[in-house]
């Protein structure tokens, strides 16, 4: 299923700082619904495209919605910036991407 929405970046501060783009309320329970039998740990693998530019990554569920993870190459390459609103287009993956 494919999802579109508009997400506003933010900032989670840890041990070192990682930006996201908020999924809406709205979207989030659709992903969440349609994501039964995807999820691992909570996380919900996906195929996402901001710009012109796609990538894989695994949303995490953060207080009734889910947050999409902006790889640095991401941003840099949409010269994204904290605060700014972004069109997305995503679709829910059948397996988890591969990592490293």
């Amino acid at each position: 299923m494919e999802f579109e929405f508009s997400a506003t970046v933010i900032e989670w501060r840890g041990p070192a700082p990682y930006y996201y783009a908020v999924i809406p309320v709205e979207e989030s329970q659709d992903v969440k619904e349609s994501a039964k039998g995807l999820e691992y740990w909570g996380q919900v693998p996906v195929a996402a495209r901001v710009g012109h530019t796609d990538f894989t990554t695994a949303l995490f569920p953060k207080d009734g919605r889910y947050l999409l993870p902006l790889k640095d190459a991401v941003r840099r390459a949409e010269g994204i910036e904290l605060g700014m609103t972004l069109e997305v287009g995503m679709d829910l993956r059948r397996t988890a991407p591969r990592t490293g």
